[in-house]
């Protein structure tokens, strides 16, 4: 009951966000029923059906070439799902600033255009255009006497005299003249079939189309940005996962080992998660990694797989190339009981592998011991410290490989000195590291828990999406120190 409802939760939560998403890359930069609409709606609907059938196939048995098929889109879609989400809520905030902006713009611009001074040169005429009726004052009229040539102008007297008479003559109402056209080079009709000289307003070439408007401006700019920022994160990430995991060296000074053991390089490797995306190829560049720090010890504490031997048998057959003085040696991680623990163990040993479980071997100056992951208590196989630690000589110094962190408080019970774990992949996709620091008490890194010190592994592969933010995959070299030296 408590896991269906949890399903739904998921269920109506994943809805919720692929809604969000459609509306803001689709819904809001899109015309309706443009063929970019009908894409983006499809693949509002296809992608999530890709990452619920990635999930649950392995978990249901469905054959592992459908497995391969679902996995690739299905899970990277779920890292592009998170980091598009968060790079679009950072618009949700650059979106009404930029809005503000280009209206305030928009508003100089038109405050400019009103208040901008006549087009007319200085100096030029502010006379009416040619056609315009304007009334004349009194005081500016032509008096009569001015209108009638002048003798000194060299006109003769007959002329004179007939302007004089006309001048003279009573005036008479004007016949009503049309009304002046708006093209001042128009001609006056001449007859009744002349057609009326045409409307230059109504034939003016149609407007142009008006750009688009700041808010689909604007989402488009927006969505954009956060597509191209949501990818771009994606693309980086998964290109650090199918690289492989860099080697970090630390160096832990433990207070009862001896001198001769001063020096010893345990080659720490966690969560390597073999399956339907990282198979052979994946395994074989861990191995290759190790081999090259020439360890004389390597842990590989959990989480190898995420299937079964008869699935992904042949792709952890690499680690039967492992070299290391001391051997190899392997604890048990919560995958491999969804895996098949028991097969796991048995195929580990015949690649060469060490199973520790619930079990000590003596080293050279130290104990190392292990004990199975918690998850197997479910089929009563979980850790049992006692029958790993408690018999041993406390005199003698002891690593504890175990898988999960959350053990540490039984391991600083049992006086051990170093425990070496994985599990939290260091959060693998940022801000996962924020709710891995939730559930464990160290996420990544050396912390020291009284007397114990406790060292947490990135791990070198990754569950789910083959994408790593701000956690970049990982084998660590931990270096023993003695304090007698």
């Amino acid at each position: 009951m408590v896991f269906a409802l949890v399903g739904l939760v998921v269920l109506a939560l994943l809805g919720a966000v692929h809604r969000y998403l459609w509306r803001r890359f689709v819904g809001d930069t899109t015309a309706p029923g443009s063929p970019l609409r009908r894409a983006g709606t499809a693949a509002a609907f296809v992608l999530p059906l890709l990452s619920v059938g990635a999930m649950t196939s392995g978990r249901v048995g469905a054959p592992f070439w459908l497995q391969q098929v679902l996995a690739w889109p299905g899970f990277l879609w779920l890292a592009c799902l998170l980091y598009l989400t968060l790079a679009l809520l950072v618009g949700e905030v650059v979106r009404p600033v930029l809005l503000r902006v280009l209206a305030g713009r928009d508003r100089k611009a038109a405050t400019a255009e009103r208040g901008a001074p006549s087009a007319t040169p200085s100096g030029a005429s502010s006379a009416p255009p040619s056609g315009t009726l304007v009334e004349v004052p009194e005081e500016t009229r032509p008096r009569t006497e001015e209108l009638v040539p002048s003798r000194s102008a060299g006109i003769s007297d007959a002329a004179v005299r007939t302007a004089t008479e006309l001048m003279a003559e009573p005036k008479t109402e004007p016949e009503a003249e049309p009304e002046p056209s708006a093209d001042p080079e128009a001609e006056p009709s001449t007859g009744p079939d002349t057609e009326p000289a045409p409307n230059p307003v109504a034939e003016a070439p149609p407007a142009l189309a008006p750009n688009p408007s700041r808010r689909l401006f604007v989402s488009r700019v927006v969505g954009g940005a956060a597509a191209a920022a949501g990818l771009a994160t994606v693309g980086y990430g998964t290109y650090g996962v199918l690289r492989g995991p860099s080697v970090r060296r630390i160096t832990v000074p433990l207070a009862k080992l001896p001198r001769a053991a001063h020096g010893f390089r345990i080659a720490v490797v966690s969560d390597i998660h073999i399956g339907p995306i990282l198979g052979r190829a994946h395994t074989r560049r861990i191995v290759d990694t190790i081999n090259r720090t020439s360890p004389d010890l390597v842990a590989v504490v959990g989480d190898l797989v995420d299937g079964s031997v008869a699935d992904l048998g042949s792709a952890a057959e690499p680690l039967a190339a492992l070299r290391a003085r001391h051997g190899s040696f392997f604890v048990t991680g919560n995958h491999e009981y969804f895996s098949g623990a028991e097969q796991w163990v048995d195929h580990v040993r015949e690649l060469g592998l060490h199973p520790l479980e619930n079990a000590r071997v003596e080293i050279e100056g130290f104990d190392l011991a292990g004990v199975n992951d918690v998850a197997g208590e479910t089929e009563g196989q979980g850790p049992d410290f006692v029958k790993a630690l408690g018999d041993r000589d406390r005199d003698r110094a002891a690593v504890l490989l175990a898988h999960q962190p959350v053990v540490i408080h039984d391991a600083v019970e049992h006086g051990v000195d170093l425990q070496l774990s994985g599990h939290t992949h260091g959060g693998q996709l940022w801000p996962g590291n924020l709710l891995a620091e939730l559930a464990n008490p160290t996420v990544a890194g050396l912390e020291r828990y009284g007397d114990t010190q406790l060292f947490v592994s990135r791990g070198a592969g990754a569950w789910g999406p083959p994408v790593r933010v701000g956690a970049p995959s990982d084998i660590t070299v931990v270096e023993l120190a003695s304090r007698q030296a």
